[in-house]
């Protein structure tokens, strides 16, 4: 994931010190389906994720993380959770912590596809034929999926 500026200034001036960060993940949802994003890191496959900018509204940071990360144009149709995630510390020894807020969005244009290197690939899955991923992630897009009542989900 690229580090945004604002954090990297932080971080100038913190060090490696504990760093509140407000987070998204966007659920694409196109039918049946879920787009889906292979981060270029860990190889994991998971919703699209990101920061929140300063004064940015989350729910265009949603949109606009999904455009920047597949080049999918959506629309979030609703919040479906927010929550404390545990603290982390990245291999460089920063330590960090995020309140993420998971949207549920809809497709409205584009091919997936890995846009921004952050992600080696994009694609649409089936949500009864979703690849392995962490708990975490199944979690935000069993929530996502079901916020809207009209998809069931089961894994």
């Amino acid at each position: 994931m690229a580090t945004p500026d604002f954090v990297l200034a932080l971080r100038e001036k913190i060090g490696h010190a504990p760093l509140w960060l407000s987070g998204v993940t966007a659920v694409v949802v196109r039918g049946d389906e879920v787009l889906l994003v292979r981060r270029a890191d860990t190889g994991a496959w998971t919703p699209v994720t990101g920061i929140i900018d300063p004064g940015e509204e989350p729910a265009v940071a949603a949109e606009r993380e999904v455009l920047e990360e597949a080049d999918i144009v959506s629309r979030v149709d609703v919040l479906a959770w927010v929550k404390a995630l545990p603290p982390i510390r990245y291999p460089n020894g920063d330590e960090s912590q995020y309140l993420d807020l998971v949207f549920r969005c809809g497709y409205l244009s584009g091919e997936p596809h890995p846009a921004d290197g952050e992600n080696t690939a994009a694609a649409w899955f089936a949500l009864d034929a979703l690849p392995d991923m962490s708990a975490e992630m199944m979690d935000r897009i069993r929530v996502a999926v079901d916020a809207n009542g009209s998809t069931r989900f089961e894994r």
